[in-house]
């Protein structure tokens, strides 16, 4: 079996992330990295928060706490939601961690040797009341593209174009808010893209085609619009220190990496973090360092992260000369939206992700977010969307068919498998339709295509409910027990068989209807053809229970109250 490295983008370290950040990264890959374990590959799924830069420490200084310890409680405050979600990393890391900071400053000498990196004097935004260079997010004013007024100097989160602070109209202090701004010269260091233009291009060119088209054509447009040299120092009090060894100058000086290029090296090094825990069973080099041809790397990002993943970090990899794991596949998303309107952190409009875990359990958003998962196109989020889809696919289709199933066949034939006849017609168009549909829902994961994958598993769900209806046991069993018998072990089977293929989706639902079945030994990680055509892994005799309720209807009161709660516009 293959060997399956997975990165979702970073989430910074500066609060609680929304749903649109975990459908557009964490949960898909989850989903994916799920799927394939239990297709008998060798998976590593790494993530990390994203810790340095200047809205960690505005954050820091507006809690009055120092910067590594806001960083720490936001890490494990982050952790706990991913782990409410059932996000299954095989480590979440630090970007601070020691180990970047070897990786990040390994980096950077390496393409100073190869002559990619250059120590410019450059005018800077400077301000008398903060007594400071103001970097990057430390600036604040007016979108020179699109006049979004609360852009920052990195990047305007309205229409996601690069900035430089300079760039910005009336610009103000983040810090101060003072509009009393100098321009003076300071000295950083440049990664010179410009000279790895034609290099990167031609990695491109040998990728895009399998990549998604939103990857592929945000990759070519950058390319296209030329690669420029860009800073990737700042003056900041944390981050990766420049090494001292290398630029003495700028050490004594406190320069630091600028985040952007420290925080995808972090894939690397929080694979070493995780290789250092055990270092006798774990080499992290095994994944990252000459292994084009025994390691598949997917990355998953929303899509105003994929200029970094398809171009500013592949262009580091270039031009250190090393043979650096490169990524197979970008897997980019759309965003989705809160009534047509952006979901914002910093603005606190839309589901956060505590929040949503303080409605309802994972397994519900889990469902919803991936069979609605923005791939071709933005998708909105809207609370009746959202009551819809959980009363119709879950509580209707899954949720009630394993309820009548299960409840049903106690009462007529108490709490073991029964047994009934021989299956029939009815059963062999039943088996043939559920292995066609299982080879759907196996050929739209295997192409990383979530809606269609939900919808293939939707339409495996949707089968038994149709064989239920077709068989009506509780009119065959006034006139043959036997066949009552036979449709409801075939109905079990197929609950069985759904708490297998639906773990990547919804795991702590898959884990309950498994548990409704006392096997001696249930080892089953995956259905395969033939297995779908008999469904016979439960055999008369064994013991069931009838779980809890799997998923709980919505109400016209439950949807009132969620608008109220969070609004039922995005304004």
């Amino acid at each position: 079996m293959a060997r399956h490295l997975i990165t979702s983008a970073l989430p910074y370290i500066n609060g609680i992330k929304h749903l649109g950040n975990m459908v557009g990264s964490m949960l898909p890959a989850d989903v994916y990295s799920r799927y394939l374990r239990q297709r008998g590959h060798e998976v590593l799924y790494i993530c990390a928060t994203d810790e340095h830069g200047t809205p960690a420490e505005l954050a820091a200084k507006e809690q009055g706490i120092p910067v590594a310890e806001f960083c720490a409680q936001a890490h494990d405050a982050q952790k706990a939601v991913y782990d409410g979600f059932a996000l299954a990393f095989d480590y979440f890391g630090r970007s601070s961690s020691e180990q970047n900071v070897e990786i990040t400053q390994h980096f950077a000498r390496r393409l100073n040797e190869n002559g990619f990196i250059e120590e410019r004097a450059i005018r800077q935004v400077y301000s008398p009341a903060d007594g400071r260079f103001l970097p990057d997010r430390y600036v604040e004013g007016t979108c020179p593209h699109c006049g979004y007024d609360k852009a920052r100097g990195d990047q305007c989160e309205n229409c996601t174009r690069v900035l430089d602070p300079t760039d910005l109209i009336n610009p103000r202090s983040a810090i101060s808010g003072s509009t009393d701004l100098e321009v003076r010269e300071t000295k950083h260091l440049f990664l010179l893209q410009s000279k790895l233009q034609h290099e990167v291009e031609e990695w491109v060119s040998r990728h895009e085609a399998d990549w998604p088209q939103l990857a592929s054509s945000i990759a070519r447009k950058w390319l296209t619009e030329g690669l420029h040299d860009r800073a990737i120092t700042r003056d900041l009090d944390w981050g990766v220190p420049v090494p001292s060894d290398t630029w003495p100058e700028l050490a004594a000086e406190g320069k630091v990496f600028y985040v952007w290029f420290d925080a995808p090296i972090e894939y690397i090094g929080a694979t070493k973090e995780w290789a250092d825990l055990d270092p006798e069973n774990r080499d992290w080099k095994s994944w990252w360092y000459d292994v084009d041809t025994t390691v598949r790397y997917t990355e998953f990002m929303a899509k105003d992260n994929v200029p970094f993943h398809t171009v500013m970090f592949p262009a580091t990899e270039l031009g250190v000369r090393e043979p650096w794991k490169k990524v197979d596949y970008v897997k980019a998303f759309n965003w989705l939206t809160y009534y047509g309107g952006k979901f914002s952190t910093s603005q606190k409009r839309g589901v956060f992700t505590d929040q949503a875990l303080d409605i309802l359990p994972a397994d519900y958003w889990r469902y919803f977010l991936i069979a609605n998962a923005p791939e071709s196109d933005d998708s909105s989020f809207t609370w009746e969307h959202f009551t819809a889809t959980v009363n119709k696919d879950l509580a209707d289709t899954l949720g009630n068919f394993v309820n009548r199933v299960l409840s049903f066949s106690k009462k007529r034939f108490g709490e073991e498998v029964p047994a009934g006849g021989e299956p029939g017609e009815a059963e062999a168009k039943l088996g043939e339709e559920i292995a066609r549909l299982l080879a759907e829902y196996e050929s739209q994961m295997e192409a990383l295509q979530f809606r269609k994958a939900a919808a293939a598993l939707r339409a495996l769900w949707s089968a038994g409910n149709s064989y239920l209806e077709e068989k009506a046991p509780w009119l065959e069993i006034k006139t043959d027990k036997d066949a009552a018998a036979l449709t409801l072990r075939t109905a079990m089977n197929l609950i069985h068989l759904y708490a297998v293929v639906s773990e990547p989706f919804i795991p702590a639902t898959s884990a309950a209807m498994r548990q409704a079945f006392a096997l001696p030994s249930d080892t089953a990680t995956w259905v395969t053809a033939d297995e779908a055509r008999a469904l016979t892994a439960l055999t008369p005799g064994i013991a069931f229970t009838v779980p809890p309720v799997l998923f709980a209807k919505l109400t016209d009161e439950d949807l009132e109250n969620y608008k109220e709660r969070f609004g039922g516009s995005p304004e």
